[in-house]
Parts: structure tokens; C-alpha cells; sequence
């Protein structure tokens, strides 16, 4: 096949995106030269204007327009009870639920020895701050039902051992082994945030 220049630039961006074959990137390109010039031009927008004006939380680590997103800023969320997730995405499907009404902390990942991801790569030491600073008093673990996510909630209750008074609870059933968060339906998260249990790693 011959060598299109801005077709092969756009394939080659697309291949870079998570989950994203050469295939699939090429599906896509070509999907957008179906498109009409207006909606191809409003899918640009929305990328460029996802990349310049939002942002993540300086308090949590989650989405947010501002510096501090709704749920931090928010009165009516319980601030004892803090949840642990890998990435923003875990902390939307959550919100979905509308079960939960304490805090979230995002640790920007998982701790993963074959990725080169190790603790000092995630935040750990602000949860330990907002732990003791807001009196937390209950710790919700909502890691991935997967080896590396049980290794971080493992090395989460480790770290956080020390700190009296502390409960610490982990996502229960409802989260099958091997699955992942963001792929929970409403009531699937529901049942899992109401049957957390005690985590002793």
C-alpha cells in the first residue's frame, strides 16, 4: 500500500492511545474522513480544549476545571471517610453510583514491577498527609481486583499500619477477580461499596 502522509500521521497518533492497534487506529482514521468537515472539526475542539482547560485535583488527584474539583470543595461529602482508587476514571464510575459520599484519593496508578511502576512513582505520601490531617477514619481500598492492584492494596495496608484508629475496608463482591473497575455496572459497584469488608492483607 502506498504511503499517504497525513493518513499515516494520524494512524500513528491513534496507535498511541491505550488499547489502540494499528488496526483499530486505522479504522478510525478513516471513520473521521467519512465525517463532515464540522463534526471532524468539533472532535479536534473537544481534544484541544480536554487538554488545555481541564486539570487535575491538587487536593485528590481526580478531574477537575480547577484546581480542586466539586467533591473536595463539596459540605455535604463525609471527609472520614477517604477512597482509594488507581486513576480519575475509577472515581467517575463511582460517582455514577451515587453511593458513596465520602472523599476519593487517586494514586495515579499501580504499583507494577514489570511496568517500572514502584510506590515512589505514586502518591502515597499525600495520602498519608490527608489521612492525618482530616482525621480520616475509615480507608476504603478500591484498587483492581488484578495482581498488581491486590500488590498496591497489600502495600496500602502495610504503609498505613501505624496509624491508630484507622479502619481500613477493601471493595468486596460484586468485583470478580481479573476485572477491572471501569467496566462495573451501577449496581455492581453499588453492592461492592456496601459488602467492603475489613482488609488484613
Amino acid at each position: 500500500m502506498q504511503h499517504i502522509k497525513y493518513f499515516e500521521n494520524c494512524i500513528s497518533e491513534f496507535s498511541k492511545l491505550p488499547g489502540i492497534g494499528r488496526k483499530t487506529a486505522m479504522r478510525l482514521a478513516l471513520h473521521i474522513l467519512k465525517m463532515k468537515p464540522e463534526s471532524a472539526k468539533r472532535l479536534a475542539l473537544s481534544v484541544v480544549e480536554l487538554k488545555e482547560k481541564i486539570k487535575f485535583c491538587v487536593e485528590c488527584g481526580s478531574i477537575s476545571e480547577d484546581d480542586m474539583c466539586g467533591v473536595c470543595l463539596s459540605n455535604s461529602r463525609d471527609r472520614s471517610v477517604l477512597c482509594v482508587v488507581e486513576e480519575a476514571k475509577d472515581v467517575l464510575v463511582i460517582e455514577q453510583t451515587a453511593h458513596f459520599h465520602g472523599l476519593y484519593h487517586v494514586l495515579g496508578g499501580k504499583i507494577s514491577p514489570l511496568d517500572g511502576i514502584a510506590p515512589s512513582d505514586l502518591s502515597f505520601s499525600s495520602l498519608i498527609r490527608r489521612i492525618k490531617e482530616h482525621n480520616v477514619e475509615e480507608l476504603i481500598i478500591a484498587t483492581n481486583p488484578d495482581a498488581d492492584g491486590e500488590t498496591t492494596a497489600i502495600y496500602i495496608i502495610r504503609l498505613l499500619a501505624d496509624i491508630t484508629g484507622l479502619k481500613i475496608t477493601k471493595l468486596a463482591s460484586g468485583i470478580p477477580i481479573g476485572s477491572l473497575i471501569e467496566y462495573a455496572d451501577d449496581f455492581t459497584m453499588m453492592r461492592a461499596l456496601e459488602n467492603r469488608n475489613i482488609f488484613k492483607g
